[in-house]
């Protein structure tokens, strides 16, 4: 597959590129410091793009299978730059006809699972507080998402942590996994990669954890 990673030098970004080369695929990474992205291979078009034009990444979408973004605020203080982003990679797609998206979002923007207990309802309650900000960009993300023509998924991890791929964690299309607490950015990577072609997240957030 021909695939373009919006946010390729972000944790989740950077697994996405290698791990789609690893399994064979064209990569177009997007990013605006082509020298924090420390991923070479043959198969690898690196395109550098403060994403404020839809025009200007045009060809970085044109004829591509996917587009996976993990495109996300750092901090708390860069709240509601995933949604401007998101608009103008939006904005890209539809012009060129590129209808398959893949995008981060997070656990708690989603339905929380019926079966969670009163320390996952309290933790979850306390971070969605803490980070309010942040989780009213990925709402408005999502519903620009919503709005839009393409073939979108929403993947909603939690606590995301540093640590090797395992490829053995949960997913729920429409729901969050119970008790569902941490997960590796690689493994969220590996699942996104996972969705591509799974029509039943087409226009779902999927909770995806340990």
């Amino acid at each position: 597959m021909r695939l373009t990673v919006f946010g390729a030098t972000g944790g989740i970004g950077r697994e996405l590129v290698r791990q789609a080369l690893d399994a064979g695929h064209e990569v177009t990474a997007v990013v605006r410091d082509p020298a924090r992205l420390g991923v070479t291979d043959d198969r690898l078009e690196v395109v550098r793009s403060g994403l404020a034009d839809p025009e200007e990444l045009r060809a970085a979408v044109r004829g591509r299978h996917a587009v996976l973004s993990g495109l996300g605020a750092r901090s708390r203080k860069d709240a509601g730059v995933t949604a401007r982003l998101t608009r103008t990679v939006l904005g890209a797609m539809e012009a060129e006809g590129v209808r398959r998206l893949l995008v981060v979002s997070a656990g708690p923007v989603g339905p929380a699972p019926a079966g969670d207990g009163v320390l996952d309802r309290g933790m979850r309650s306390l971070v969605s507080a803490i980070l309010k900000d942040v989780y009213a960009d990925l709402r408005e993300t999502e519903a620009e998402l919503a709005r839009s023509g393409t073939d979108w998924t929403s993947v909603r991890p939690p606590r995301l942590q540093d640590r090797p791929l395992t490829g053995r964690y949960r997913t729920v299309v429409g729901g969050f996994p119970s008790r569902g607490r941490f997960i590796a950015r690689a493994d969220v990577a590996h699942a996104m990669l996972s969705m591509i072609d799974a029509g039943e997240t087409v226009k779902q957030g999927v909770g995806v954890a340990y």
